[in-house]
């Protein structure tokens, strides 16, 4: 008899397959931080204001920086790029010890998608922090007819993709922590049935 349960609420969410599965969201997860094409990113040499700036990555992955010339980024966390940075500035004879601070301003290579019941469906460029409630205001939050508590993440992890619900009348009440986006998600809102 307990199976039978078991099997009717599994049916009653979703299937029960690994795909179709709904589950509660992970408390953390590793957010990928490397840079892409068109992505934008500060670069601060301390005490060298030539030498800081806001750069664009091409859609070859490079950069072009004073000095040094093109550098290939894509692929590269922040603070590989600083490392880069440094050791060129250092090794080409142009600073005796530079320090390199890399700040990521927008990472349009890396999108989200908010669909459903929300005002502005669409595509969004992903933001380093960026949660399921700041992701769905961004999309125009919520319509009225909108199933908060229904949302979904969809998420490809190990080579399949997981759903995991996300509560989000309880996020906003601060009975539930909020959710973290990772790039490529699709966040889902469903509508009430009533």
């Amino acid at each position: 008899m307990r199976s039978f349960a078991f099997v009717a609420v599994c049916l009653f969410t979703a299937s029960c397959g690994p795909s179709g599965r709904i589950e509660r969201p992970p408390t953390s997860g590793e957010e990928d931080t490397t840079l892409g094409a068109s992505d934008v990113f500060d670069v601060r040499v301390f005490g060298e204001e030539e030498l800081s700036g806001t750069y664009r990555v091409a859609q070859d992955g490079t950069i072009d920086y004073p000095f040094i010339g093109r550098m290939e980024v894509a692929g590269l966390e922040p603070y590989e790029i600083a490392d880069l940075v440094e050791g060129r500035l250092r090794d080409d004879g142009y600073l005796v010890n530079p320090q390199v601070s890399v700040f990521v301003q927008e990472y349009n290579s890396k999108r989200i998608s908010v669909l459903g019941a929300v005002r502005n469906p669409g595509s969004f460029p992903m933001q380093s922090g960026l949660t399921v409630v700041q992701a769905i205001s961004l999309a125009g939050g919520f319509t009225s007819l909108a199933n908060r508590d229904g949302t979904t993440v969809s998420r490809r992890v190990s080579g399949e993709t997981r759903r995991f619900a996300v509560p989000v009348d309880a996020i906003t009440s601060g009975r539930e922590g909020d959710f973290a986006v990772q790039a490529q998600d699709i966040i889902y809102v469903p509508e009430r049935i009533f």
